[in-house]
């Protein structure tokens, strides 16, 4: 099914029509007859994403809602530390220059403490989503308590702790990746193992950087693989395993963006390699994953979720 795009008197608006293919597979419905399409409106906005530290939370959330909304497109901005007046006036000159570019209003989301701040954000051309207050007042009636509204509160020192144990889990995959440092399996929660470039390593990277998880992994040799067994190095800690597979024809085409045209490529050997992995699973009750259509995120929240292990602070 082809798509054309075409302008219109608005430039942040795109009308898109896509060609109705007939039962046939032709874009026809019949021969000599003209073509049924169906229009489909792309309106392009702008959203900002303000706070007075840095933004993540305003960030995060805005794109969960925004995402919901698949035939939008969205100019995205972030800007942290909007913590004076002066830098509150000049955002909202940058939120009144994208209203009249686009021709509507801005998402703003905020994350902003200081009232007066936020009442200058609050004057601007935009559409003000304050995730702050839109939230904190229903917590303090449910709980009964006035909250601290502190520049930051986010970085308590318990944060704090889980700051530092994120930073020591990402220095821990990284020493631990590929099976570079085998003797120190003993420190990891979680051992991911698979055949080369089914994802071990960004999942990895991704539980120490996003959870403070203690991930290393192991590269499935082709010995490995023919032995059907556990590997030596991870016998005594089977309890920390945890599978990764993926379809042949998408791990052939990732390594041969590495290696093209290579035996490591070949189409058959990816194949074989895919087939010993899982039955070594199989075989050994280690639990496992496919890869092939999943978010790193995603596998990362199976995983630990089924470990027990989201959000663990050692």
């Amino acid at each position: 099914m082809r798509g054309i795009c075409q302008g219109v008197s608005n430039p942040r608006t795109r009308l898109c029509y896509s060609a109705l293919a007939g039962r046939g597979g032709n874009d026809t419905q019949n021969c000599g007859k003209t073509p049924v399409y169906q229009r489909r409106l792309i309106m392009r906005r702008s959203a900002f994403f303000i706070s007075d530290s840095t933004g993540i939370t305003a960030e995060k959330l805005g794109h969960s809602l925004l995402a919901q909304f698949e035939t939008m497109e969205f100019d995205k901005t972030v800007l942290p530390f909007i913590d004076t007046e002066e830098k509150a006036l000049q955002a909202v000159g940058k939120i009144n220059d994208a209203a009249e570019r686009d021709g509507a209003p801005p998402i703003i989301f905020d994350t902003i403490i200081n009232q007066q701040i936020r009442d200058i954000i609050a004057n601007s051309n935009g559409v003000l989503m304050d995730i702050f207050s839109t939230f904190l007042a229903p917590l303090e009636k449910a709980l009964g308590a006035k909250s601290a509204l502190t520049v930051g509160r986010g970085h308590s020192r318990t944060t704090e702790l889980r700051y530092q144990q994120r930073i020591n889990a990402v220095n821990y995959a990284l020493e631990n990746d590929d099976g570079a440092r085998i003797n120190h399996y003993d420190q990891s929660q979680i051992i991911l193992v698979g055949v080369s470039r089914c994802g071990k390593t960004p999942s990895c990277l991704y539980m120490g950087m996003q959870h403070g998880v203690y991930a290393a992994n192991y590269p499935l040799t082709d010995e490995d693989l023919e032995s059907g067994q556990v590997p030596k190095p991870l016998q005594a800690h089977r309890p920390k395993l945890y599978g990764l597979t993926i379809d042949p024809e998408r791990l052939s085409a990732i390594r041969n963006e590495r290696r093209p045209n290579s035996r490591y490529a070949n189409i058959a050997k990816c194949e074989d390699e895919v087939r010993m992995a899982r039955a070594l699973f199989d075989r050994n009750g280690i639990p496992f994953i496919d890869t092939t259509h999943v978010s790193i995120e995603e596998i990362a929240t199976k995983i630990l979720s089924e470990k027990g292990l989201r959000d663990h602070i050692r």
